[in-house]
């Protein structure tokens, strides 16, 4: 097993929430769960671009050759370059595949209102046709409220970018994940 050295910390990250190899051993463990639960089956994912980008391509890899997984994307647009949900979800990319009668994992970098992931599962069921939709997030804010059968952390109501989670287009290439300093956006 390759161990990962830790990342330096970007000089606009105020704290690390979650490392790397915290992140990655994660991945692993759900990558397991959807094989147990998908085995001989065909699934697709759905990752929520681009945020869930970086997940959804480790997500994909950790799943077992005893599952067929087939890979898209959908656009949703509900932040803007703020730092909370506007509540208004809108689509902005569709998925290319045909979804009807799919089993679907919608693969979804963080779950802040649940108002995207309820949007979504409407959107895959009632519109396209999906025959089954289930989630799998990295991070949820309020896990008491929890919407995803398949969830990688639970995460305080803060203000995180890293591992594909942005500020602004920013800071989604960094390999952890961790609390932004509030002094970039509130002086946005």
């Amino acid at each position: 097993m390759v161990m990962l050295a830790p990342s330096p910390i970007h000089r606009d990250i105020e704290r690390v929430v979650l490392a790397e190899t915290q992140i990655q051993q994660r991945v692993r463990e759900l990558g397991g769960q959807l094989s147990t639960d998908y085995a001989g089956r065909t699934l697709t994912l759905v990752g929520v671009f681009a945020g869930a980008a970086l997940f959804l391509a480790d997500l994909a890899r950790a799943i077992a050759p005893t599952v067929t997984v087939h890979l898209d994307v959908v656009g949703v647009s509900s932040y803007g370059h703020g730092t909370t949900t506007n509540g208004r979800p809108t689509i902005t990319q569709i998925p290319e595949l045909p979804l009807a009668n799919r089993d679907i994992v919608l693969v979804e970098d963080i779950i802040d209102s649940g108002a995207t992931v309820w949007f979504l599962r409407e959107q895959f069921q009632l519109v396209w046709g999906a025959r089954s939709v289930r989630v799998c997030a990295l991070l949820d804010k309020q896990p008491h409220l929890c919407r995803a059968e398949y969830l990688g952390f639970a995460c305080d109501p803060v203000f995180v970018v890293g591992y594909g989670l942005d500020y602004a287009e920013a800071y989604r290439g960094l390999p952890y994940v961790g609390v932004l300093k509030p002094s970039i956006y509130q002086s946005a």
